[in-house]
């Protein structure tokens, strides 16, 4: 499995080895309003990721003198890959791929500048109500997970060890757009899944919560802003613009109900009826799945490559070093007031 994966993992990266070379040193245009045009891939288009769009409607980006160029890439490797081809300047994206092209590529690879949120961000769901839940449940039945070596997928495979759960499939292969119509056809017993595609499935009574993954995982560094070592030297001042930004959209969070979150999210979930903006909201609160700090700790990497090395993703000695793929100065500096 483990080689299958990364050799399926670095084929898709390393194809855009030579695009991303001519790419590091090209400069960023500015928008009609003298902005500063980033463009940025987003894995998934989920509530998980708020603060984001919270930075974006409230006009945080705007008021560091930046325009967010917004496309969706639909996986880690994709968004990994659009950093190394140049087609994107940040990415949103699982730290794990840094881990990952670090060791196919060395140094000049990507680097987690922001970590955007604390924990896992999905819920496990059953086709049918269920009471008094438990883990072992799992023995003999089938989820619906994520594509195998992400983020959410190694969690599930790690809360399912950890409880002990032998006989169970995760089916990993279908793409994230697929995997609620292959539920709805009948497919699989469980499905994991973020917001708000979560409470949509819930308020429709065609799946149920049976338990949230951030509750047996713990601390895991499930997402975060990256970019290629290049582009964060070239371009330090919007790094930090960009980190300053969604800091203060996550404080700004902080401190307002989640109607009031609601009310901004709303434009970038316009067929989202809004109740269910709001209880997604309400979910992720009340798991604080957007930590305190977004600044990288050595000892997120540490539960991280814990999380990889069992499930055979890397090897013991393919550990990496901190430094090697994260650059923790921008956060750090948001913190104090972009300074």
């Amino acid at each position: 499995m483990r080689a299958k994966f990364l050799r399926a993992m670095l084929v898709f990266l390393s194809c855009f080895v030579l695009l991303s070379l001519p790419a590091c040193g090209s400069s960023l245009s500015t928008t009609g309003d003298n902005l500063i045009n980033v463009r940025f891939s987003e894995v998934i288009h989920s509530i998980f990721y708020a603060p984001h769009y919270v930075a974006m409607g409230k006009g945080f980006f705007k008021g560091e003198g930046l325009h967010v160029d917004m496309v969706t890439s639909q996986g880690s490797d994709k968004g990994a890959a659009a950093l190394l081809a140049g087609t994107a300047d940040i990415s949103l994206i699982g730290p794990e791929t840094s881990v990952f092209v670090h060791n196919e590529r060395g140094e000049k690879t990507l680097k987690v500048f922001y970590q955007l949120t604390g924990t896992d961000g999905t819920v496990l769901m059953s086709r049918k109500k269920e009471t008094n839940f438990k883990w072992e449940d799992l023995e003999g039945k089938t989820i619906i997970g994520w594509r195998s070596g992400s983020a959410p997928n190694s969690v599930l495979k790690s809360v399912l060890n950890k409880n002990g759960v032998k006989n169970v499939t995760v089916i990993d292969n279908i793409s994230a757009q697929a995997m609620v119509g292959a539920f709805e056809s009948g497919k699989g017993d469980y499905i994991q899944v973020y917001e708000p595609i979560a409470s949509t499935l819930e308020k429709a009574g065609r799946a149920f919560t049976v338990d949230s993954l951030s509750w047996e995982i713990g601390a895991f560094p499930e997402t975060s802003y990256e970019a290629t070592s290049d582009f964060i030297d070239a371009n330090p001042d919007v790094i930090q613009k960009w980190s300053n930004a969604v800091y203060k959209a996550t404080q700004w969070m902080n401190t307002h109900s989640a109607e009031e979150i609601a009310t901004v999210l709303e434009p970038y979930f316009k067929e989202t009826p809004r109740d269910i903006i709001v209880k997604s909201v309400d979910r992720y609160k009340h798991l604080k799945v957007w930590p305190e700090s977004p600044v990288p700790t050595y000892e997120q990497l540490k539960i991280l490559q814990d999380v990889l090395v069992e499930n055979g993703l890397i090897k013991e000695g393919q550990r990496v070093r901190y430094d090697s793929v994260i650059e923790r100065s921008f956060a750090e500096k948001a913190v104090k007031g972009g300074k």
